[in-house]
């Protein structure tokens, strides 16, 4: 891949500042999974103690919906199927959830509280993206590091990768997604790359340099170009208390071209309106607007849009 050392201060990205609009006494937890509907809804999975799914209206960024309390151990993924239905991956309860829009459970996948290999457990299921058809590929994820393929009614397909660094192996695969050919995109997350695969999960290719950093998460936006946000490696090799990491640059979102050049970056570390702590995973809508949810102490989602 090529880098570009894209500089920051050229970026055609700003903030929306203001958004969302939380009504009084409404606040997130940890914001880990995020995505857009077809109708322009943003849709957060975190780990408050309020509901922890959650609708946002994206121009205006007023809770449109919430549901789900009391039923996770770890929320972690989430994404909306071409159907409209929410998806949302349990971590730590190793299940993944089908829900309509009004928070009906419609299937569960997994065997609740526990792990394993097969086609019927998950270990650390992290992540999932749909096909235009409804199927779906899983990132499973910290443990597993391994990604299934599943039919629209949930039935695995098959499997690839194992722990490892090489070609088609993973170190948490934390993120996945589609670009409109079908291949797939993988953050993989300890490794500090993204592996590309054609559908069937053949290796062809992957990105890793500085620049991109640690990939945490990963979308493929309607203008066909990928996103990839960098959770921090400036900071997951400091102590968690430290308030100065030394490479600010990273905690960034990178934008780049299928062929994986970089042509856009935005974002730092930091806890202002535009910079990140800790940003897990990103989503863009259909009007080109980059979201981008933030765990540990960040607790927020962000908005930005094109200048």
């Amino acid at each position: 891949m090529s880098s570009g050392a894209f500089s920051h201060s050229r970026t055609a990205y700003h903030v929306v500042l203001g958004w969302p609009v939380l009504p009084k006494g409404f606040s997130f937890g940890q914001v880990c999974g995020l995505d857009v509907d077809s109708q322009n809804h943003v849709w957060l999975f975190h780990r408050g103690a309020l509901k922890p799914i959650v609708a946002l209206d994206g121009n205006t960024g007023e809770v449109i919906t919430s549901f789900g309390e009391n039923m996770f151990v770890r929320p972690h993924g989430l994404r909306v199927d071409p159907e409209g239905y929410v998806w949302v991956t349990d971590k730590d309860d190793n299940l993944i959830y089908k829900f309509t829009r009004d928070g009906k459970v419609v299937m569960r996948i997994g065997t609740k509280g526990k792990a394993g290999w097969d086609a019927t457990h998950f270990d650390g299921v992290a992540d999932l993206a749909f096909t235009p058809d409804g199927d779906f590929y899983v990132a499973d994820g910290y443990q597993n590091s391994r990604v299934v393929r599943f039919s629209k009614e949930g039935r695995a397909q098959f499997e690839w990768g194992e722990k490892g660094s090489g070609p088609g192996q993973f170190d948490c695969p934390h993120s996945v997604a589609l670009d409109r050919q079908g291949l797939v995109y993988v953050a993989d997350r300890g490794n500090s790359r993204v592996q590309i695969f054609d559908p069937g999960g053949r290796f062809l290719r992957e990105w890793k340099s500085t620049e991109l950093g640690r990939p945490w998460g990963v979308a493929v936006g309607p203008d066909n170009f990928a996103y990839v946000v960098d959770g921090g490696d400036a900071f997951l090799n400091q102590s968690r208390t430290d308030p100065n990491p030394t490479e600010l640059d990273h905690a960034q979102v990178s934008k780049l071209d299928l062929n994986g050049n970089i042509v856009d970056c935005f974002g730092r570390y930091g806890r202002y309106e535009g910079q990140f702590i800790w940003p897990h995973n990103v989503a863009v809508g259909e009007d080109g607007a980059v979201y981008v949810s933030e765990v540990h102490t960040g607790m927020r989602v962000q908005k930005f849009v094109k200048e």
